[in-house]
């Protein structure tokens, strides 16, 4: 089977990873760094705490172009995906499974979690608080990060819950030494084809010949609000983009009734990038809560963690093909 026809797993993203009970609430580097993801079992139900072998696993999974969304260290189907997504790219049969041909393809020497020094640039641009109210929204001058440790989860593509449980006493203040984890360099190659599947939760990434670039874990429209059918064309590509709400081409937020324009920003409605579709009104884009992608249906939008639009809108330009598909549910076995 070509890479243009691998359909990935729907069933299987019910499928449950976890480790052993051993290697539950170690959250030290050192622990992180050693981890094995060979000792991932796919028939236990995950632990609610964060896992070094699952950190392990995801980061991995990241530098290999199969983004598993938010680097948390819990088991769930995001990682399912991404393990899916990763045996696609590698013409492994796909299951979702971290079995021992997966483990020694994804393996590396570079160290998981690193340090880094918080630099005064890190605490720029920060804003009090993020509103819920659009029209609050929009009397803001930017809609930026409301921490430094929120900024850096995003850079290093972390939860906040991950990234404040490996520096526990640290106040993110320039000077300070934090650790985090280290994805990788974003994705580098030409998208000839993008792939929006419904059913999967995913954005597949062809290149020219075929290959599958990279895979994003994705909302994708929701039940009151269905994306799109068919196939489409990027018309372009805007980075920090403010945001046109109109209640009456799109939804109707709070009790707001008129056109708004809501300021740019990573907490921005669109997040840091739209990929302008020739659909009207439909894009692909960031998102304020990378946390809730594949989890919280969008307005029939595709929304990816901010990262990862930011990865693909780098490798996309006007006149690449997007097809909105439903996989089959049937899993190979």
């Amino acid at each position: 089977m070509s890479f243009m026809k691998t359909a990935l797993p729907i069933s299987l993203l019910a499928l449950v990873i976890s480790v052993g009970d051993a290697a539950a609430g170690e959250l030290k580097p050192d622990a992180i760094n050693a981890a094995s993801i060979a000792s991932i079992k796919a028939d236990k139900r995950s632990s609610e705490d964060p896992d070094p072998a699952i950190i392990r696993l995801q980061v991995l999974l990241d530098r290999a172009g199969a983004s598993p969304g938010v680097i948390d260290g819990l088991a769930g189907e995001n990682v399912n995906k991404a393990v899916a997504g990763f045996e696609a790219m590698n013409g492994l049969p796909v299951d979702g499974r971290p079995d021992a041909e997966v483990v020694s393809r994804l393996e590396g020497v570079a160290p998981i979690v690193e340090s880094y020094v918080v630099s005064p640039e890190d605490a720029k641009g920060l804003v009090d608080r993020i509103p819920e109210d659009y029209g609050e929204k929009a009397r803001m001058q930017s809609l930026g990060y409301t921490s430094v440790a929120e900024k850096l989860s995003e850079r290093f593509h972390m939860g906040i819950d991950l990234v404040n449980a490996l520096n526990p006493a640290s106040q993110f203040a320039p000077g300070d030494t934090v650790w985090v984890v280290n994805p990788g360099p974003p994705r580098e190659g030409k998208v000839k084809r993008i792939e929006a599947d419904r059913k999967t939760g995913q954005v597949l990434a062809y290149a020219e010949d075929g290959a599958l670039l990279a895979v994003y874990p994705a909302t994708i429209g929701s039940e009151d609000n269905p994306a799109p059918s068919g196939k489409h064309k990027v018309k372009g590509v805007a980075r920090m983009p403010v945001y046109r709400y109109d209640p009456k081409l799109n939804f109707k937020q709070g009790k707001n009734d008129k056109v708004l324009t809501i300021p740019k920003g990573p907490n921005g409605p669109v997040g840091t990038v739209w990929i302008d579709l020739t659909e009207p009104t439909y894009g692909i884009h960031g998102t304020p809560e990378p946390k809730l992608i594949d989890k919280v249906g969008s307005h029939g939008c595709v929304r990816l963690t901010n990262w990862d639009v930011e990865e693909l809108a780098a490798m996309v330009k006007p006149g690449v093909l997007v097809d909105f598909v439903n996989r089959s549910s049937a899993a190979p076995k």
